[in-house]
């Protein structure tokens, strides 16, 4: 039997998810550590003893200047060298995950890998407010992302953020969409994407919800999946039956394809 994947769960200031992503992985067979970003820093623990690095929801350092800027800043500053070699020579896995995702965009490692050159954003809201409820969202067929190759179609995730409106300009947009690198699309109640408030809760372009990078092995997300991986997690579970919690795919699934790098 193959050894559980080692994740590598980030912490720092303001982050605020790191517990439910923890047990997410665990009850998905892996094997998940929680490690300070001065941990990393420090080099008391190496990123690259890891098959799987996730950066998981919450308001890290505040959300002081923007979302997730600060604590994007501080990796590009002090961890690029680990995070390029994690990324590009290891091939391990990274998750982000709300502010995760914010940080990742903000580095540059979404969407094309390049560290340090901020290519799109994830910006205030359309609403004005901040929208916290459960959503629905589309799994896009033949996205690049290497280990949701055959995930349910259409799922519901909660969703806590008042920066998620994800916006580029057209030329990036466009080789986004064309390398199917889109993973998550907002969906109205017939599975469409759609602009239409409150079903895209922030007005993001083309109704994206999450991406990968080119080499889809970084996934990016706003919704949350750690609240959805039980089924008492759901507002109306006790209707649901016989019911699989639809985010756990995400963490079996990465420990999955993380078990036979």
């Amino acid at each position: 039997m193959k050894e559980a994947p080692k994740i590598a769960v980030l912490k720092t200031d303001g982050i605020n998810c790191d517990e439910e992503t923890v047990n997410a992985f665990k009850i998905a067979g892996g094997n998940p550590d929680l490690v300070h970003v001065n941990q990393l820093r420090w080099k008391e623990i190496k990123l690259n003893d890891y098959q799987t690095f996730v950066i998981p929801g919450g308001f890290s350092y505040g959300d002081d200047v923007r979302s997730g800027k600060v604590l994007a800043v501080e990796l590009s500053s002090y961890l690029a060298d680990q995070i390029n070699e994690f990324v590009q020579q290891k091939k391990g896995l990274v998750l982000g995950v709300c502010n995760g995702f914010q940080v990742l965009v903000r580095t540059g490692l979404l969407p094309f890998g390049t560290m340090g050159e901020m290519k799109t954003t994830l910006t205030d809201n359309d609403s004005g407010h901040f929208e916290c409820r459960s959503i629905n969202l589309k799994i896009q067929e033949n996205n690049k992302c290497v280990f949701m190759e055959g995930a349910n179609s259409k799922v519901t995730y909660p969703v806590a953020h008042g920066e998620g409106k994800f916006f580029t300009d057209s030329l990036n947009l466009k080789e986004i969409e064309e390398n199917n690198q889109v993973v998550f699309r907002y969906v109205d109640s017939s599975g469409n994407p759609t602009q239409n408030y409150p079903e895209n809760p922030n007005g993001s372009m083309n109704a994206i919800a999450g991406i990968t990078d080119s080499s889809g092995r970084i996934l990016g997300l706003m919704p949350h999946p750690e609240r959805a991986v039980y089924v008492t997690q759901y507002p109306n579970w006790r209707r649901m039956g016989n019911f699989t919690p639809e985010g756990r795919q995400i963490f079996e699934r990465m420990v999955n394809y993380a078990k036979q790098m």
